[in-house]
C-alpha cells in the first residue's frame, strides 16, 4: 500500500501517506483552495434558491495561466483554428457556457480540495510518522478531482502541454529549480493513477 491507493471493502480506497506525504498534499490542496477563490457570487439573489440555479458567472476566461488550465473554455483550443469568424462564433459560445458554469465548477472544486483536507486532518499520526488514509467511494471520486487539479495546476506553472514536455521533465537534473515541482508532478500522478484503478468496476 505505500505509496499507492488500493481498494478497500465497500468500494473506497486506501493508501499509506507519511507525515511529509500528509503535509505535502495539503499544503498543495490549500493553495488551490485559494487560487480558487470564490468565484463571483451571485448579486441580489437574497437565497432564493431558482435565482441561485440561474446566477450568471464570468464570461470571460481568468487571467492566471493556471486558473485557465482548471477552468478552460468549453469550445475552441487546439484544432479549431478556422475563420475569423469562426474564431469569435467559438469563443461566443464559450463565454455564454462559461456564464452558467464557472461558478459550479469553481464549487465543486473546492468541494473536493476541502474533501482532501478535511480527511488528511482527521487522520492520526502514529508509529514511525505514518498514517493509512482510508476513503468512501464518494471520497475517492473528490479526492481524485482534487488529485487531477493540482496535477493540471503544477502542470500549467511547469509549462506541460504534451507527453513530449512530461519525458523533458523526467530527464531535468537535480540542481534545476524546478525539480521538486516536478517531483510533485510525477508523484500525485501516481496517486491518480491508481486512484482510478480502485475506482474501476
Amino acid at each position: 500500500m505505500p505509496g499507492h491507493f488500493e481498494p478497500i471493502p465497500g468500494g473506497g480506497a486506501a493508501v499509506a501517506l507519511d507525515e511529509v506525504e500528509i503535509s505535502i498534499i495539503r499544503s498543495l490542496a490549500v493553495q488551490l483552495l485559494e487560487l480558487i477563490g470564490p468565484g463571483e457570487e451571485p448579486a441580489g439573489d437574497d437565497g432564493d434558491p431558482l435565482a441561485e440555479l440561474f446566477a450568471e458567472g464570468p464570461s470571460e476566461p481568468p487571467a492566471d495561466p493556471v486558473l485557465k488550465r482548471l477552468l478552460p473554455d468549453a469550445y475552441g483550443g487546439p484544432g479549431s483554428e478556422g475563420s475569423l469568424e469562426r474564431a469569435d462564433e467559438l469563443r461566443a459560445y464559450s463565454a455564454e457556457f462559461r456564464r452558467f458554469t464557472e461558478n459550479d465548477l469553481r464549487a465543486r472544486k473546492r468541494d473536493d480540495a476541502l474533501t482532501v483536507i478535511r480527511s488528511l486532518d482527521a487522520l492520526t499520526v502514529a508509529g514511525e510518522g505514518g498514517a493509512v488514509l482510508k476513503l468512501s467511494a464518494d471520497d475517492s471520486r473528490s479526492w481524485l478531482g482534487s488529485l487531477n487539479d493540482l496535477r493540471l495546476a503544477i502542470g500549467a506553472r511547469l509549462d506541460v502541454t504534451d507527453e513530449e514536455d512530461t519525458d523533458i521533465l523526467y530527464r531535468l537534473p537535480d540542481t534545476d529549480p524546478r525539480k521538486p515541482m516536478v517531483m510533485a508532478y510525477l508523484w500525485l500522478g501516481g496517486l491518480q493513477e491508481t486512484l482510478v484503478e480502485t475506482l474501476l468496476p
